[in-house]
């Protein structure tokens, strides 16, 4: 498809894969739309194998496989396989659940970069509550297994006000499993997040104990690099989301929209383009989609004449369209933001609603992943 090439676009440098939305953990804070890709929908092995190619002839360098579980695609060796003898560096994010010694030999092989195990708490009753499951024995065991087998081991937590007193015990955790790098991830509110908000979001006071326990673990174990996201909410200026909008990441989903970034087919009318029909060099550089929102000419006010608009592009996109039903809008986490009080209230909902797990989830406020999507709204798998 011709299209006008834009020359202000630098090249990608990252390429997200979610390969599967299938996972056997059913999280409450999952960053997954609700409304998930079947298996029968997904992309199949010569496809991948294809993004694969073009993402190295457009000079992307890092490829990220997700989910879902990406260890359900039977195809994935084949995948890291490929993507390494492209020269990409590859990163595998996953729960650790099913994974096999074949597998774990098939990635040694193929010289995986770094195997990125996700944490949800340190102990068995609040992994279950959290992930709808017991999977905490297992996921030390792989971890166990994976740095016995020399692969590069990082940690992923997502922090929220069911698990964040334990963020200190977490750096400990990682530290005992033999990792180089956890990341402590405080919940950003997109998909089943953003349907579990009352329930997930914490109070200031829970984050800022929770910032002094990270610190001192942090000093005790200064060979462990550690990153502390805090989330938008609590915030006085949005993020750069994604270094700005088509500026360095892309990511495709299972069945081959490809992405700006995770949450962006919340937008309407953004028409995202599909690997099965465009290749990746014209959805990045000129497919509508990815266009919609890079430099300043779609901004409104206070962002258009905003110093700060090279720093944070105007914060997230999804966000505010989610927020305010205007993706060019002011990220409402920016306190010049006239949506502000959309997060104020947020904050003071969230810090009136009862704190325990068991209360959350007996009114209604927690509701686990699932493939067919929350109750109201369930279908036939």
């Amino acid at each position: 498809m011709a299209g006008t090439r834009n020359l202000k676009a630098d090249p990608p440098v990252g390429l997200l894969l979610e390969v599967t939305h299938r996972c056997p953990l059913h999280c409450i804070y999952c960053s997954n739309p609700l409304e998930m890709t079947r298996r029968e929908q997904e992309l199949d092995t010569a496809t991948w194998l294809r993004v694969l190619d073009e993402a190295a002839e457009i000079g992307i360098l890092q490829l990220h496989f997700s989910g879902g579980e990406p260890l359900l695609r039977p195809d994935l060796l084949e995948m890291v396989e490929h993507a390494g003898s492209l020269g990409m560096f590859t990163n595998l994010i996953t729960s650790g659940v099913g994974l096999t010694q074949r597998t774990l030999d098939g990635l040694v092989a193929a010289d995986l970069g770094s195997f990125q195990l996700s944490l949800q708490a340190t102990d068995d009753a609040m992994t279950e509550f959290i992930a709808d499951g017991p999977f905490l024995k297992k996921k030390l065991e792989t971890a166990e297994r994976v740095r016995e087998a020399g692969l590069s081991l990082s940690i992923n937590s997502v922090l929220h006000r069911i698990n964040l007193h334990q963020a200190g015990d977490m750096i400990e955790m990682a530290a005992q499993m033999g990792a180089e790098r956890i990341e402590l991830a405080n919940t950003q509110y997109y998909g089943w997040a953003l349907l579990n908000r009352d329930g997930l979001m914490p109070t200031r006071e829970q984050l800022e104990q929770a910032e002094e326990d990270v610190e001192r673990a942090r000093r005790k174990h200064s060979h462990l690099e550690v990153l502390w996201v805090i989330p938008d909410y609590f915030d006085d200026f949005p993020k750069p989301c994604m270094g700005g909008w088509g500026s360095h990441l892309l990511s495709i989903t299972p069945n081959g929209t490809v992405q700006p970034c995770l949450a962006a087919n919340v937008i309407p009318n953004l028409n995202l383009p599909n690997v099965t029909e465009h290749s990746l060099d014209w959805i990045w550089y000129d497919s509508p989609g990815f266009n919609a929102f890079r430099g300043h000419d779609w901004m409104q006010e206070p962002c258009r004449s905003c110093p700060m608009r090279e720093q944070d592009h105007g914060g997230c996109r999804c966000q505010a369209f989610m927020l305010t039903g205007d993706a060019t809008a002011t990220d409402p986490t920016c306190i010049y933001s006239p949506h502000h009080d959309v997060i104020v209230n947020a904050r003071e909902q969230a810090a009136a609603a009862p704190g325990t797990p068991a209360a959350a989830q007996a009114d209604g406020r927690l509701v686990h992943r699932h493939i067919d999507g929350p109750p109201a709204a369930s279908g036939d798998d």
